[in-house]
């Protein structure tokens, strides 16, 4: 399932830097945090919830990362400041919009459409009905997740200052990660007939192990490669929107009047943050500017003084016509 990530690997073995134990250990926590806590807490808080909900309290992951690298050095609150102070409210907003949808459900704001997937009907089950005995439990874990994927992008970020090649110790990432949800999944579930996939499952587990874990992490890393993550993040809510739209329309998904006004909120926490990163990256971008060009002025200043003069000129325009 992850056998993209594996030949990369093998293709990259020689160029890759050296890899120590400690490097080992902490891409060893990126497996876990990253990808196996973070997608069983995932899967099973969708289970117990509806992919818009989810899709909503996945733009809680910048908020998270900012709260947890504040405390461990990798950010600095900077609180005097417009950029900080928008940062910090945006993540009480974001915060505050996940409480909303995860406790509040309200009425119906739009219903069932009568167009629908076959399978969503076949299977007997509609997905809302399941919302209101574990409509908080599914969230809760849904928001677990998103904790686990901020832990995993701290961590990463260490990782990338010691261990310079992304694309390998994603893939190591992965291949850890693949042991390590085997030997739960075992544990959990013993007998190999209950490991049974009937299509609809199977194509699931393959789109999820290919296209959502390893083409994703490659991509989202190319991505931030060339243009940096608030880039890449600044497209999240489109998740809400789009998970939203295809919920309605094939699994037959009600949207409530909690989800909504919750999304609402998240996604005006969510740019209101990336607002504030942007202008903190742009002040330490021009900071950066103006000393680089004080220090050219210096460096050309220090030239002039230390070019040699002829003695001989004695500062006379005609000494030095004579000595030509």
């Amino acid at each position: 399932m992850r056998l993209f990530t594996f030949i990369y690997y093998i293709f990259k073995m020689k160029s890759r830097p050296k890899l120590t134990r400690s490097i080992l250990f902490q891409i060893f926590l990126c497996s876990i945090f990253g990808i196996t806590v973070n997608q069983y807490v995932y899967f099973i808080g969708l289970k117990n919830s509806t992919p818009t909900v989810v899709s909503a309290i996945d733009n809680l992951i910048p908020a998270f990362t900012f709260l947890i690298a504040v405390p461990v050095g990798a950010e600095k609150l900077r609180l005097r400041s417009i950029a900080g102070q928008a940062k910090l409210l945006g993540t009480i907003v974001c915060v505050g919009g996940a409480m909303l949808l995860s406790l509040y459900h309200g009425k119906v704001v739009i219903g069932q459409l009568g167009f629908h997937w076959k399978y969503a009907e076949s299977t007997g089950k509609d997905v809302n009905s399941s919302g209101h005995g574990n409509f908080f439990s599914g969230p809760f874990l849904v928001i677990m997740s998103s904790l686990t994927y901020a832990i995993w992008l701290i961590i990463q970020g260490k990782v990338n200052e010691k261990y310079a090649a992304p694309y390998t110790c994603i893939t190591l990432m992965c291949l850890m990660a693949s042991v390590e949800s085997v030997i739960i999944g075992f544990c959990v579930v013993p007998k190999l007939s209950e490991w049974a996939l009937n299509p609809i499952r199977a194509i699931s587990v393959v789109y999820n192990g290919v296209v959502c874990t390893s083409f994703a992490y490659f991509l989202s890393s190319w991505c931030i490669e060339r243009k940096g993550p608030l880039y890449v993040s600044m497209f999240n809510p489109l998740l809400l929107v789009i998970s939203a739209f295809l919920s309605w329309t094939l699994l037959r998904e009600k949207l409530y009047l909690g989800v909504v006004v919750g999304s609402i909120i998240i996604v005006i926490g969510l740019y209101g943050f990336l607002w504030g990163q942007k202008m903190e990256t742009s002040t330490n971008d021009d900071i950066e500017v103006v000393v680089n060009k004080e220090k050219n002025q210096s460096t050309k200043i220090d030239l002039e003084l230390q070019l040699p003069q002829n003695p001989s000129f004695n500062g006379h325009p005609s000494a030095a016509r004579t000595e030509l």
